[in-house]
């Protein structure tokens, strides 16, 4: 087995990746019109309800972060391990397709349906349902893009440690569930606890909330938005270069 990227076969893997979403119709209903739905029984939640279009639009922009995450999480740890149980991925790693070739080109694929969650969420969010921003909408598609990144890299990190889908679901309470509850979207950083904020400080939703809620707060990009976003993507990148040293060459 090759151990180094090959950008051909990275691009056949991913457009191999990308025939099998389209044609799993449940797959990307669940990556492009579950967040949406979700925004939107959100929006009537809070439309009548006082102060409910400033409530709405705090509690909706941290969810276009959050959202993006657990669920290609989800699908991309789920996907993976399809594979690992089907023989497909054990047959491909006997070939001259290096582990990163394999995960980068997973990566790509589901990023370019993470990026068409992100932007037609958001969209929808800003357009229709009135999310009110001081900061451009698309720093938030971008914002949002980076964070379904996120769940991709540690979906396909998680996977390699489970032995069938369901274990790779029960990761979900393990890895997901407490950056929602840490993240901010439940209580400010700053009102909690202080060992829980020293929690909260090395996980990676923290930041990208702090991204999307510094869109929220200023008219234009700010250095702490950027800075944020990097630490992300520097979480993401690291997930995924730790999923290609721990991925199984063969099924137990």
């Amino acid at each position: 087995m090759s151990t180094v990227l090959n950008p051909s076969i990275t691009r056949a893997t991913t457009l191999r990746v990308l025939r099998q979403l389209r044609a799993d119709p449940r797959t990307i209903a669940m990556i492009v019109v579950v967040p949406t739905a979700l925004l939107t029984l959100m929006y009537f939640l809070y439309r009548d309800s006082p102060g409910g279009t400033a409530l709405f639009s705090r509690i909706a922009l941290v969810l276009l972060g959050v959202l993006p995450f657990a669920l290609m999480f989800i699908v991309t740890s789920i996907a993976m391990q399809r594979e690992r149980v089907s023989g497909t991925l054990e047959r491909l790693l006997t070939t001259p397709l290096a582990k990163a070739d394999l995960l980068l080109g997973y990566a790509v694929a589901f990023s370019v349906a993470a990026t068409a969650q992100a932007a037609v969420a958001t969209t929808v969010a800003a357009y229709l349902l009135g999310m009110e921003t001081a900061g451009s909408v698309w720093l938030v598609v971008l914002i949002a893009v980076v964070d379904a990144w996120l769940g991709v890299a540690l979906g396909l990190l998680f996977s390699a440690f489970a032995r069938t889908e369901f274990q790779a679901v029960q990761f979900m309470p393990v890895v997901v569930v407490p950056q929602i509850f840490l993240c901010g979207l439940l209580v400010p950083h700053d009102a909690m606890p202080g060992w829980l904020q020293g929690i909260a400080d090395v996980l990676p939703m923290t930041y990208a909330v702090k991204a999307l809620q510094e869109v929220g707060a200023h008219g234009s990009a700010t250095t702490t938005m950027w800075t944020s976003l990097a630490v992300v993507a520097g979480f993401a990148i690291a997930a995924l270069a730790l999923a290609a040293a721990t991925l199984p060459r063969k099924v137990a």
